[in-house]
């Protein structure tokens, strides 16, 4: 937070050296109550049975609150399945949208089935944070969205709500795939994509591989750092101008690269090792020059086989510290060098998948997340995170559990920015004085003058919805 006065004073100084120190101090008791959710999420996972709903099962043994389908009848005037008549009233308090501050509810993406057993398992295991949910609002009024983000994607929202479908009947919204829920589940992260545009990969291996790069893209936040190479007979960097760095991957240069990404037309013949030699090299020189994320590095790789396993490349550039991990993506159906690919991914600490189809492809690329927060699973590293301010939007994604180091989720809240605002009053700061907001990345949040240029309807909505958040998280395993 910033001040602009044009008087000095010691009330001035006061103020600001007072918003100087870790934000627990601002809101000592928001932590605690996000605290209390997930010692409540925890306390629940060990009492409850892992298969209290048994895999097959074809039909809930419970019925819970979907945010799609609640107060909804059918033909006889019957309450649909999961369905039940949810009282929902105007509140003031959340934009004047109409909520049940007694209950949340669970909303689902279309792409998941609202009677798989995982996702019932976890929604019946998180029933019980209802009156935790209830009790944090009465206890800090201020408080408004309380949230929980499962890694089986299933998303509980207090108050609850009534969910609207798009105009095609689709709900896109996944919480795995919002900037809160990928900021809180792992560190971040230097990536270099590195994608073959080899002569075989033309057609429909070609427009997956487009895709999985925008949507790999997509996972990237301002605090992550990224660059795309591509090969064929050569190596070279999508963007001429980037050659040899890592730059942030903030939204214009993410959307800089997917521009770039469709330009790529698919000829030659493959040199994979020189395309790893050189995102190894790039990402050794910003790790000993103390750049970049200075946490999680790693290669994408995007091919449809590779005819070796490299292992010279890897001995030299990354074994044995292995600092770099690997993933390997591998486009089509064909499965001849499936082993190599996936070799060349255990051997370096990542992870390998197969996009056979479009429809794979958010599926598979979330997988690396649980990857890179494994390391955090296995230290209980229960972090409070506070992530940039949002304007909600949405998406689509699908994950898979883990045996292992499971990540639960993340439960979060959000802190309107007009409250932090009220931490500066302006009868502190004179006539002339006010306050603005900007990011440690250097965007500005909030400003007396700043005036967003909004001409989607939609977005105008969203933005009467969510306002400007910060969402205040907490990640938490099991």
């Amino acid at each position: 937070m910033t001040f602009n006065r044009k008087e000095s004073g010691k009330d001035v100084l006061l103020l600001t050296s007072g918003l100087g120190g870790p934000s627990r101090h601002l809101w000592p008791s928001k932590p605690k109550l996000l605290e209390s959710i997930r010692g409540a999420i925890c306390c629940l996972k060990r009492k409850c049975s892992p298969n209290k709903i048994a895999p097959g099962a074809t039909a809930p043994l419970f019925e819970y609150y979907n945010s799609v389908r609640i107060n909804e009848k059918d033909e006889n005037d019957n309450y649909v399945e999961l369905g039940k008549e949810f009282v929902l009233e105007a509140n003031e308090h959340f934009n004047n949208l109409f909520v049940n501050t007694t209950l949340s509810n669970i909303q689902l993406p279309t792409n998941v089935y609202n009677k798989d057993p995982d996702i019932l398992n976890g929604v019946y295991m998180s029933e019980a944070l209802n009156p935790v949910f209830v009790d944090n609002f009465q206890r800090d009024p201020t408080l408004t969205w309380q949230y929980f983000g499962s890694s089986t994607g299933f998303f509980r929202l207090y108050p609850g709500i009534k969910w609207i479908p798009d105009e095609n009947g689709v709900i896109s919204f996944d919480c795995r795939n919002r900037g809160w829920y990928i900021q809180a589940a792992t560190s971040p992260k230097d990536i270099v994509i590195v994608v073959d545009i080899s002569g075989s990969m033309k057609g429909l291996r070609m427009t997956i591989a487009k895709h999985t790069i925008s949507t790999l893209l997509d996972t990237l936040g301002e605090n992550d750092f990224v660059n795309i190479i591509a090969y064929n007979d050569y190596v070279h960097y999508i963007e001429p101008c980037f050659k040899g760095i890592l730059v942030q991957a903030d939204r214009d240069n993410r959307e800089h690269f997917k521009q770039l990404v469709e330009e790529l037309q698919a000829k030659g013949v493959g040199t994979v090792n020189k395309a790893l030699i050189e995102a190894f090299k790039i990402l050794k020189e910003f790790r000993e020059a103390g750049q970049g994320g200075l946490c999680n590095q790693a290669i994408m790789l995007i091919t449809d086989g590779a005819v070796e396993d490299y292992e010279p490349v890897f001995e030299k550039y990354n074994w044995p510290e292995k600092k770099v991990r690997l993933f390997t993506y591998l486009i089509g159906r064909e499965v001849t060098f499936a082993e190599n690919v996936k070799w060349i991914a255990c051997s370096n600490k990542g992870y390998y998948t197969q996009i056979s189809t479009l429809a794979d492809v958010q599926e598979n690329v979330m997988e690396y997340l649980h990857v890179l927060s494994r390391p955090m699973v296995i230290n209980h590293d229960h972090d409070i995170i506070w992530t940039e301010a949002y304007m909600d939007s949405c998406s689509v994604s699908s994950c898979k559990r883990e045996k292992l180091c499971i990540l639960l989720g993340v439960v979060g809240s959000d802190v309107p920015l007009r409250e932090l605002l009220k931490l500066a009053p302006r009868y502190k700061l004179g006539v002339h004085g006010y306050a603005f907001l900007n990011t440690n990345n250097g965007y500005i949040l909030s400003h007396p003058d700043l005036r967003p240029l909004v001409s989607n309807l939609t977005y105008t909505i969203c933005i009467n919805w969510y306002r400007d958040f910060i969402a205040i998280i907490f990640i938490f395993w099991w």
